[in-house]
Parts: structure tokens; C-alpha cells; sequence
């Protein structure tokens, strides 16, 4: 299964191999493209277009049993192989995933050229993913990123049609060629199909966007789509093939391959329904993104200098009705923040001997903010540069206040559940 995932939006950083405009040096901007890629990747294959492919550890599974399956069939039609079967057949399973990541680098490409970031491809289990972290600006772009990849599939089944019809028939080159143009047209054909988060559900969701003038509306008439789609694969794909129509009749079907065609089918399903939900919860995401600005939940902050005792800063903290600390020069320009944690853990008694400065945390670029950050812009800056709190600026540079990530996530969780 192959779909393009525009993720919670939580992010949109592009990478950058040396050291960026905003003076930070190649090993911290390495940190954070790691950060960006993120976690459990699988394999990084390679940056095509500067967007990371991963191999994740389920598709080793599933290219064992593709070659074994497609092994068994070679052994049939091409006895004389021998124990070569299982060779081409592990040629057949990376040429397959070949043709899925091209799939998958249409989706990219085409959101590339509408300025959409796309944090990383991943194959895996029973196919691959894009994940786009913008949602379109609108649903004929949203349209097109989806279709992308069904037609290339199509074109490159054709491809393999017409190499198959080039090639002498029984041959390993022609059944290679079949097999790929086979997998490539079921790729192109179930991704078709009108339901999230297929690329047909991606179209789908753009046309009712289009007609309702609604994104929200085509998500969740999409993601419905998909969830009786998933119970449709469920229940049609074992009687399907009972039925025969795959060329085996349904008395020779044993016992065994009905478990495997059940448990193939419930995979199947589990995959779709989940998807489905899972663009329910983004686009639900999405509708609450504006409730986050930087502006309204920023916490006021007292400027002091580094030598001010903690529990003089403390004490103009207080008067001021202010709930964080900014260190700041003799000029009075912000230098590092002191985290509520670090206050914390200086005892009462020892407060008035402790100078802020000993508890300062330095400001790179990346804990610096504008206070005007809302939505999707924010959540991209927390991620991209991860910590507790963050020093607010206007535009002029004047401080602004503190942003706790605390209060990040309880605003989050406020708008989630209104």
C-alpha cells in the first residue's frame, strides 16, 4: 500500500548541510535535521531531493516473503532454475520496492514544487508512505499531489508490458517483467480506490473540498470512505479469492491458504481503518492549530543581570507579576534564560547566595521566537529546536516574555478536547 501522509503539522524545517543564515554551527544544524527526520526511520537509503528515504525493518519481512512466495511460483514455471528461484525472486522483491519508491518520490516531487516540505519517505510494511508536513493550499493541489502516484504506477506497468513483450516468454526476464508489471498495476489500481488514506482518498477529499469549500468536510467524507472500505476488504478480499476470479479454483484452495488470505486480508484492513482515523485526528488537529499563539500563552519575564542574587530577581519577579527570568547584559540585551527547573532545585536558604548567572541557560538562535508565532509555525519552531522554555521577542527585539512548552502542551490539550 502506497499513500503520501501530510503529517500533525507539527514541523516544516528543510535541511540545511552546513551552517544557515541564522549562524548556527554545522554540528547543531545536523542535530536538528536528525531531530526533524526523526526517531525509528529504519534505514536511511539515501536523500533524493534532499527528502531522507527510509527502510523500515518491516519491509526485510515482507521481502522474505515475497521471495519466498514468488520463488514457489518461479519453481513451477522455471523448474531448470533450481535453487536460483530464491535469488530472483529476491531480485523480483527490490525491484518491486524500486518501483514503490519511485511511486512515493511522485508524491514528493510534486509537493516540492508547491512548496510543500516533505519530512521523509519510509518504506515498510506492504508498501511506503510521504510524509508531507503542510496540508495544500487548496484542493487542486491537493488533487494532483495524490494522483501523482497512481499514474506513475500505471506508466511504469506499462513500461514493464511493453519490456515483457520485448523479452522471450518462460524466460526470467519475461516472467520478472510480468510480475512487475502485475504489482505495479494492483499498486496503481488499490491506490485508486476512494478512501482514506489511499491516494483515492486523498483525491476524494479534494473534490468535496472543492464542493464544499471545506477541508474539514473532505477529510472526514473521506476517511468514512475509508473505514467501509477497510471492512470491505476484510469480508471481500477472502471470498474473493474462494470465488476463483484469481485464476484458481476454489476447490483447490486448502485450508491453509484461507488463513493466509483471512490474515492478509484483516493486515489489509487494520492498515486502511487505522489511516483513516489517523487523518480524522490530524485534520481535527489542524482546526485547533489556531488556538496556539505564542502571544497569549507566553509568560511575562523580569530582565536581570547575572549577578543579581536569585532571590532579588525573585522578588522583582513577584512584584512585577511576572513567572520567569531573562539574563540579560549590561545593556540590557537578552543572553540566556534561567529554567523554572534550575530555580527549583536551589534550596530556600541558599537563595540569597546564589547569583542568577550560575543558573543561566544560553541562548542559541533557535530558543529565540518571534511573539507573533501561531498554529503550525509554532509547533515547527518546538520541534525543530527542542526545550523547556523559549525566549519571546517583537519584531523591535525587545523581550517579549518566556514561553514554557508546559503550557504549550496543556493549551493543546484544552483546544483538543473543547
Amino acid at each position: 500500500m502506497n499513500d503520501h501522509d501530510p503529517t500533525n503539522g507539527s514541523g516544516h524545517e528543510r535541511s540545511r548541510a552546513t551552517s544557515g543564515g541564522d549562524g548556527t554551527p554545522p554540528d547543531h544544524d545536523d542535530a536538528k535535521r536528525k531531530r526533524r527526520d526523526g526517531p525509528g526511520g529504519g534505514l536511511l537509503m539515501g536523500r533524493p531531493f534532499g527528502v531522507p528515504v527510509y527502510v523500515a525493518p518491516s519491509w526485510f519481512l515482507v521481502a522474505a516473503l515475497i521471495t519466498w512466495v514468488f520463488g514457489d511460483q518461479l519453481n513451477r514455471v522455471l523448474p531448470e532454475l533450481g535453487g536460483l528461484n530464491y535469488l530472483v525472486s529476491l531480485f523480483f522483491a527490490v525491484a518491486f520496492y524500486a518501483s514503490v519508491l519511485v511511486h512515493e518520490l511522485a508524491h514528493t516531487v510534486a509537493a516540492l514544487h508547491y512548496k510543500l516540505p516533505v519530512r521523509r519517505i519510509q518504506l515498510q510494511f506492504f508498501g511506503g508512505s510521504s510524509e508531507i508536513e503542510k496540508e495544500s493550499e487548496n484542493p487542486g493541489r491537493e488533487f494532483v499531489i495524490a494522483v501523482v502516484g497512481p499514474l506513475l504506477s500505471l506508466v511504469l506497468a506499462g513500461i514493464f508490458y511493453l519490456g515483457m513483450k520485448a523479452v522471450e516468454p518462460g524466460t526470467v526476464p519475461g516472467v520478472l517483467l510480468a510480475g512487475l508489471m502485475i504489482s505495479n498495476l494492483i499498486v496503481a489500481i488499490f491506490n485508486l480506490l476512494p478512501g482514506l488514506p489511499l491516494d483515492g482518498g486523498r483525491m476524494l477529499r479534494a473534490v468535496v473540498w472543492k464542493i464544499t469549500g471545506k477541508p474539514m468536510s473532505g477529510t472526514v467524507a473521506a476517511a468514512w470512505v475509508g473505514r467501509a472500505l477497510a471492512v470491505a476488504v476484510l469480508i471481500g478480499l477472502p471470498l474473493f479469492t474462494h470465488s476463483g476470479a484469481l485464476g484458481t479454483p476454489g476447490q483447490e484452495i486448502g485450508g491453509m491458504q484461507s488463513v493466509t488470505d483471512a490474515l492478509l486480508a484483516a493486515i489489509l484492513a487494520a492498515i486502511i481503518w487505522t489511516g483513516a482515523g489517523n487523518s480524522l485526528r490530524t485534520a481535527r488537529l489542524r482546526e485547533h492549530l489556531p488556538d496556539l499563539a505564542a502571544r497569549t500563552l507566553t509568560r511575562r519575564a523580569v530582565p536581570v543581570e547575572a549577578d543579581t542574587p536569585l532571590s532579588e530577581a525573585l522578588r522583582r519577579a513577584n512584584e512585577a507579576g511576572a513567572r520567569a527570568l531573562v539574563v540579560v547584559d549590561g545593556q540590557g540585551r537578552p543572553t540566556a534564560l534561567v529554567r523554572e527547573a534550575a530555580i527549583v532545585g536551589v534550596p530556600q536558604h541558599r537563595r540569597p547566595w546564589v547569583g542568577v548567572g550560575t543558573l543561566r541557560t544560553p541562548l542559541p538562535a533557535g530558543m529565540r521566537m518571534p511573539a507573533d508565532l501561531v498554529g503550525e509555525p509554532l509547533l515547527e519552531h518546538l520541534r525543530t529546536t527542542p526545550a523547556t522554555e523559549y525566549l519571546v521577542v517583537e519584531d523591535t527585539g525587545e523581550i517579549y516574555g518566556v514561553l514554557s512548552t508546559t503550557d504549550v502542551e496543556r493549551a493543546f490539550v484544552a483546544a483538543m478536547t473543547r
